[in-house]
């Protein structure tokens, strides 16, 4: 018996069929490629959205804020939702929620398009929380490889979804609602490839010492390292998200077209780093050369955009998306890396998303306040980059061979 199947028996779980376990990873594929094309395809539009809406760029930040709030607040009881009612059924409803939130953004009153964006982030938050124990329980052998694999099907979407978006809008003329409409398809796609695992994916653990496992991490000095890993490179990223489009046309006088292909262009790189990275990590006891790399190609993008974007805006969009990039999916795999099973990966996530989704929710909304307040991007560019210094120095905390709870 291999390790992977004496790791499943363990768990209480029967050797899958090959066909079984295609399809799973073509489901897990498929949910993670609905997880940032929601998010992504809107900020290319926000010019088109503040001109139609005639909301301030503040206001406008909430349009990312809003499912980052819903994610934090909701990342905490995605563990206790697939315990209570299997982690299939919950996921299965995770891309329901998503498609529902996605059309009701594009209803057309103002009212809805913040109801909506905070529905939409509901479901991601389900996804994201689930998505790594999921691949901890099932693959408990191939954490780092099924972490590329997922990782790279979200940031490919991504990338698809931030060049798209505004050709869509304009040169289809279905304007800015009904681009952001066409994202729910892609989510009932998935909802229907699902089906098949809702018998088949077991819920997570529901022993008594679940919940004591969650409480103990909130003293763990590790999980709070991974905690803040997560939160400070997702607070970065999301400014990138929001933001690059506006500090490309301000800062480096490209045109909405053009600043939303280099979006893409930071995305579709990132793909690349985002494979690697978990590679590269699972390979080692620690990961400290892998976050040291990964955080200096984030901090030296920032840096270039802050002092020259008129300059090289390319490379400095390229060296965004590489770090930024590789950051992330090296977050998504600390769950599983410093949690011993599949249970602690659960509660390790919900924590590290509770808490570092409500940080990253500042974020979008800070920098549009301190744009509108100072008029320039200055001093939010210089903020990013100190985020950036605060994420070398707790991700070298992450990146240490320990586990949570010991």
């Amino acid at each position: 018996m291999t390790k992977e199947a004496t790791a499943r028996a363990k768990a209480g779980h029967h050797p899958p069929s090959r066909v079984w376990g295609v399809l799973l990873v073509v489901g897990i594929v498929l949910l993670a490629a609905n997880l940032r094309p929601a998010l992504t395809g809107l900020t290319p539009l926000i010019g088109q959205i503040r001109a139609d809406t005639s909301i301030s760029y503040g206001v406008a930040g909430l349009l990312t804020a809003l499912p980052l709030l819903a994610m934090g607040m909701l990342s905490p009881i995605a563990p206790w939702l697939a315990r209570r009612f299997g982690m299939g059924r919950v996921l299965l409803a995770s891309m329901l929620v998503l498609a529902v939130g996605i059309l009701l953004r594009s209803a057309g009153a103002p009212a809805a398009l913040f109801l909506g964006t905070a529905i939409l982030g509901a479901g991601i938050a389900v996804g994201n929380v689930l998505l790594p124990a999921l691949v901890k329980g099932e693959f408990p052998e191939r954490v780092g490889l099924m972490t590329s694999t997922y990782s790279t099907a979200l940031a490919t979407s991504a990338a698809i979804a931030a060049g798209a978006s505004l050709p869509v809008a304009d040169q289809v003329g279905i304007g800015w609602r009904g681009s952001l409409a066409l994202w729910a398809l892609p989510a009932f796609v998935a909802a229907i490839a699902w089906l098949p695992q809702v018998r088949h994916v077991r819920p997570a653990n529901a022993s008594p010492a679940a919940s004591q496992v969650s409480s103990s991490l909130w003293r763990s000095a590790l999980a709070w390292q991974v905690t803040l890993f997560m939160g400070l490179q997702s607070l970065g990223y999301y400014v990138v998200l929001t933001w690059l489009p506006e500090i490309l046309r301000e800062e480096a006088g490209m045109s909405a077209a053009r600043a939303g292909w280099m979006l893409a262009l930071a995305q579709v790189v990132s793909i690349a780093s985002i494979f690697l990275a978990p590679v590269l990590a699972g390979r080692r006891p620690s990961q400290h050369g892998v976050v040291v790399v990964a955080v200096t190609l984030t901090g030296a993008g920032a840096l270039g955009l802050l002092v020259a974007a008129s300059t090289a805006p390319i490379l400095w969009v390229v060296l965004l998306g590489f770090g930024q990039g590789a950051c992330f999916s090296l977050a998504l795999t600390f769950f599983a890396l410093r949690a011993p099973d599949s249970k602690q990966a659960a509660a390790l996530s919900g924590m590290a998303q509770s808490v570092g989704y409500l940080l990253a929710a500042v974020g979008p909304f800070l920098f549009g306040v301190l744009r509108d307040a100072t008029r320039a991007w200055t001093i939010p560019l210089a903020l990013l980059f100190a985020v950036t210094v605060c994420l070398l120095i707790v991700g070298l905390g992450a990146a240490r061979d320990a586990h949570v709870g010991r």
